[in-house]
Formats: C-alpha cells, sequence, structure tokens
C-alpha cells in the first residue's frame, strides 16, 4: 500500500482525470451530487467559496496496492480502506469521492477531496508526507497487506520525475558504494553518472552534519532516497573500510600538492626548497642560540685562568 498526496486549485481538472479514463468506477461519494461529472464538480466548487482564500482547495490521494493483494481487494475492501485512511490522516467531515481505476496490473484508487471542510475550515497538510508513511504502513499491518521486499520491487520504467530521478541516484549508490574505498572514490564513480554530493555543515563550522544527492534539476537528503543513505551510516561504512569524509576531503585538497614534491632517495639532502621546506626537520637558528652562548662563556673563564 502506497499513498501518493497531490494538491491543486481546480476541481475541474482532477475530477475528469479520475472519471475520464476508460475502467473506471465511482465506488463512493459523500457530500457531493453523483448524477454526473459536472454535478461533482460543482459540488465540490460551491464548498470552496466558504473559503476563498485557500489557494489549492482540492486534494487528491492515489491509493495503491500490490497485484499481490488483488483477490482479496473487493471494490468493499478498496472502500473500508480508503475512509480509514482519511480518518487517520485527519481528513473528516468534508466532500470526497473514491474512485476505482482497473488499467493497471495492480489495484489503485483516487480519493478527491475539498480541503475546505463542511464547517468552511481548512484540512492542515502539515507533515502530510510523513504522516502518510505512517498510515499506510499501519493499515498495512493490521489489514495483512504485502510489505515489499525492499525497493527492487518498483517498476522504475513507470516512474515519472521526480520519483524517476530519485530510484536512478538509490540505484547508482547502491551499486557503487560496495566499490568505493572512500568518499572520494564514490564521488568520482557518481559524478561518472551524472549525480554529484553536497555535504550540509552545522553553522560555520567543518562538522558534517547532512548530504544530499543531486541529478540533473532534482535534489534529495539521502536519507529520502533511502534510510541507509544518510550521511551518518554512509560516513561509518567509510570509517570502517577506509577513509572517512573529513580525510577525504583533506587528500583531495592536499592532492596537488603532493604532485609537485618531488621525490628523494636517503642520500639526498633532507632540504627541500620553497615554502614547504618549512615542514621538514632542519636545524633552527633558535636552538643553535644556546650552544652559541655556552661556547662564549667558556672562553672567558679560560682567559680569567690565564
Amino acid at each position: 500500500m502506497i499513498g501518493k498526496i497531490k494538491k491543486g486549485s481546480g476541481f475541474k481538472g482532477c475530477v475528469n482525470y479520475v472519471l475520464g479514463k476508460e475502467q473506471t468506477v465511482l465506488l463512493h461519494a459523500d457530500g457531493v451530487l453523483t448524477e454526473s461529472r459536472s454535478d461533482i464538480i460543482r459540488s465540490f466548487c460551491m464548498q470552496t467559496g466558504m473559503n476563498p482564500d485557500l489557494k489549492k482547495p482540492v486534494g487528491h490521494i492515489a491509493l495503491s496496492y500490490s497485484a499481490v493483494d488483488a483477490p482479496k481487494l473487493t471494490d468493499e475492501k478498496m472502500v473500508q480502506l480508503a475512509q480509514e485512511y482519511m480518518r487517520e490522516m485527519k481528513i473528516t467531515d468534508t466532500q470526497y469521492i473514491i474512485v476505482r481505476h482497473q488499467d493497471r496490473e495492480h489495484p489503485h484508487v483516487h480519493i478527491v477531496f475539498n480541503r475546505i471542510d463542511n464547517n468552511g475550515k481548512t484540512i492542515s497538510d502539515r507533515n502530510d508526507m510523513y504522516r502518510n508513511e505512517q498510515v499506510c504502513k499501519k493499515l498495512k499491518a493490521k489489514h495483512g497487506l504485502y510489505f515489499a521486499k525492499g525497493k527492487e520491487q518498483v517498476k522504475q520504467h513507470r516512474l515519472k520525475e521526480p520519483d524517476k530521478s530519485k530510484y536512478e541516484i538509490y540505484t547508482a549508490v547502491k551499486n557503487e558504494i560496495g566499490k568505493s574505498r572512500n568518499w572520494q572514490q564514490l564521488q568520482h564513480r557518481l559524478a561518472e553518472k551524472g549525480i554529484t554530493i553536497q555535504f550540509k555543515r552545522k553553522g560555520q563550522t567543518d562538522e558534517i552534519q547532512g548530504i544530499s544527492f543531486s541529478k540533473g534539476e532534482y535534489t534529495f537528503k539521502g536519507s529520502e532516497i533511502d534510510r541507509s543513505f544518510s550521511f551518518s551510516k554512509l560516513d561509518r561504512y567509510f570509517g570502517d573500510t577506509g577513509l572517512n569524509v573529513a580525510e577525504s576531503q583533506r587528500q583531495t585538497a592536499f592532492a596537488p600538492i603532493r604532485e609537485q614534491i618531488p621525490t628523494r632517495s636517503n642520500a639526498e639532502s633532507p632540504f627541500i626548497s620553497g615554502s614547504l621546506g618549512l615542514f621538514f626537520a632542519s636545524p633552527s637558528p633558535v636552538d643553535e642560540e644556546p650552544n652559541l652562548n655556552l661556547r662564549k662563556k667558556k672562553k672567558k673563564k679560560k682567559r680569567l685562568k690565564l
């Protein structure tokens, strides 16, 4: 069970979409006239007049289920699940329709609802993406619905943006992480696939507390792509098998300098000309000062004895 939530400004386009396809069945409606599509649209629009300041009064949710669950998902069961989902999401006391589409192998319904409730108040969409995920998991467990084993079950060729780019990043990171010994190698391998990595730092410090991946015009936090792709989990992996991010970045920064340093044998002079020579061990004028003063004192003592 997966829920996808969208919001819009006009009921006409949304209602025509969900009812305009072939093999479409209006399973249930509440608070709207259902003689025709025009009646449904008009009913929704009349209620929006109670709160004209809300720019996006249209709520549209697609609830999709695994084909494995198809035998148990009768029309009545689909309505039950949709209504239970709405209650859990606090979408209550408002107009809605539930429409089933049968154009795909997996069962799915569309819910169109008015975000302006029957009392003229706005139905909040705060944290609705997070709540949607939690409610779907809860209902799957409660009703014994199929849990897909990872993202490999997703049919990526059917995805649209931004989900298409998100899954392309997921696949690339999953494939390249095992081939990379450190962050530098992972960045290089992903760059060849058109994917870049950005690190989020804490304030003005060098402490890294987050990571995001970009492909084309889309950018996602690591945890949005997959929970195992958070910065802390990826950096822990590199901490165990190679350079962590701080060391990797330091080596990347000094790589051009190291290429300029000539290789010398033990028989050659330990001194290196230029500013880099300051970092190598050499006699210091400060270190010689105490020995010079000591020799002067010894000479004075010999003169006094004479």
